[in-house]
């Protein structure tokens, strides 16, 4: 269902009494993504990252997670029509805005799951392997030659995998995790029997799976209630050695708690996508040893890039031609 107060059924004429046609604002990041001319019948503007949102006319916007909009912005822009996220996130959209503006927000699900879910599995392995201190090793000329106990790391296979978000990411995550040979407990708002019967899997509220998983890797949206999730409390729930992925968003973690429990050696390591305050992060968890960092690149695959600019399109023009979105947000 869409935001109370959305609207699909004004749609946005594309030429004004005649007048020069509508005008649309769109990331200039995807322009390398999209057809040369992305909506046929409309102006298309291309506005980069860093250059704030301009007041006018503009019926539509296709914004990447870089880009706020809420009521300041929102409010200069008295024709829009339909906010339409690259991105399956939206924490940079202020939906109670848009809602009591009847603005329909849409994102890009499904078409990134895949993407997101083998590197999530990149990080997992390149912890739990201790691929940045081998790679740091022979680029510093510090291997002296094979040895018996050098970088040992953990073993998966028969390990536990606990998936914290068992949505479409969680889940894909998990099921590579089987052909791993990994045990799966995952914990969500529901139980999904159909993933329980796929997998094996096992359905734990969160303290338990923390406290019996080798690995935790996370996939739940940045909500009030998720927000700061995972603070010295949880870390310290976790057991010794385990590792700890995030791919999903960064401010479901205490980066400070996170490099107290790497230090104190209660956490065997880390594999991160996303930061707190993107692009900022912390030198101390970049330069850390048992810290494997990545600039938010879960989704960068030609095919999905591509796929998702797609989709935010696709999106933008069916609620300018008065019709239903293909993947509305559900705001609450």
């Amino acid at each position: 269902m869409p935001s109370p107060g959305a609207s699909y059924g004004r749609g946005a004429s594309q030429e004004k009494d005649g007048g020069p046609p509508s005008r649309v604002l769109i990331a200039a990041e995807l322009r390398d993504l999209l057809p040369e001319d992305p909506l046929p019948g409309y102006e298309v503007e291309w506005i980069a990252a860093k250059t704030p949102t301009p007041k006018g006319d503009y019926v539509a916007i296709i914004p990447i997670l870089s880009r706020p909009l809420g009521d300041p912005e929102l409010a200069g822009l008295p024709d829009l029509k339909v906010l339409a996220q690259c991105a399956v996130g939206y924490d940079n959209i202020d939906l109670e805005a848009a809602a009591r503006r009847g603005i329909p927000v849409t994102n890009t699900p499904d078409v990134l799951t895949e993407s997101t879910a083998d590197l999530a599995w990149a990080l997992i392995l390149a912890v739990a392997r201790r691929l940045k201190e081998g790679q740091e090793m022979l680029a510093k000329g510090e291997w002296t030659g094979w040895n018996p106990t050098q970088l040992l790391g953990l073993e998966l296979f028969g390990r536990t995998l606990g998936v914290v978000g068992a949505g479409r990411i969680g889940q894909a995550v998990a099921r590579r995790g089987v052909g791993f040979g990994m045990e799966i407990v995952y914990t969500d708002q529901v139980r999904r029997p159909e993933f329980d019967l796929a997998t094996g899997a096992r359905f734990a509220d969160l303290s338990s799976l923390l406290g019996q998983s080798d690995v935790v890797t996370v996939h739940v949206p940045s909500t009030p209630s998720t927000r700061g999730l995972f603070d010295g409390e949880r870390f310290s729930e976790m057991k010794a050695g385990a590792l700890f992925i995030n791919t999903a968003r960064g401010d479901l973690v205490d980066e400070d708690a996170l490099l107290a429990s790497l230090d104190e050696g209660h956490l065997g390591g880390a594999g991160l996508d996303v930061f707190s305050k993107e692009p900022e992060v912390p030198p101390a968890l970049t330069n850390h040893p048992r810290v494997f960092a990545l600039p938010h690149i879960g989704s960068a695959t030609t095919h999905t890039r591509r796929a998702m600019a797609a989709l935010a399109v696709e999106n933008a023009r069916a609620v300018l031609d008065g019709k239903q979105p293909v993947t509305p947000v559900v705001h609450r």
